[in-house]
């Protein structure tokens, strides 16, 4: 009696794996990887993790595609020095991710320094970003810890 083996080859980014959840572990390092590009204000570093026609929104805006993300970034950081981003919390479910992260950076041309409590909205598909929404709030003060 012959025993055959046979291997097969799947490729989990189609088909029934497509729609697999992604591990958090991987969630949290993508939001680990975008604080560090908005920090560095790495426009080509953030707009990587984004699908192809994945989006960013802010209060009055709406970035879609890769393409609009990189011009705005690029953007934002000719006008925009000295960020800096402390996560508080990530809270991962399924593929979608919130998280609080306090903000400040400086605007170039009047030296004013911003600051905001910010949440963020993630979706996540075929391990990309597919929609980043933020929520801010610059007139609470801050704690002090």
């Amino acid at each position: 009696m012959e025993l055959i083996l046979i291997l097969l080859t799947t490729d989990f980014s189609k088909g029934a794996f497509a729609n697999q959840p992604m591990n958090p572990e991987d969630i949290r390092i993508a939001i680990a990887q975008a604080r560090d590009a908005w920090i560095a204000r790495d426009a080509e570093a953030l707009a990587v993790l984004f699908a192809p026609d994945g989006e960013i929104i802010l209060p009055g805006q709406r970035w879609q595609g890769q393409e609009r993300i990189r011009q705005e970034v690029t953007h934002f950081a000719q006008q925009y020095s000295d960020v800096r981003i402390e996560i508080r919390q990530v809270v991962v479910e399924s593929d979608r991710a919130v998280v609080e992260w306090y903000y400040e950076d400086t605007e170039n041309a009047t030296g004013r320094r911003n600051k905001a409590d910010d949440v963020i909205v993630i979706n996540f598909q075929a391990g990309r970003i597919s929609r980043w929404r933020e929520y801010f709030d610059t007139e609470t003060p801050k704690l002090r810890t």
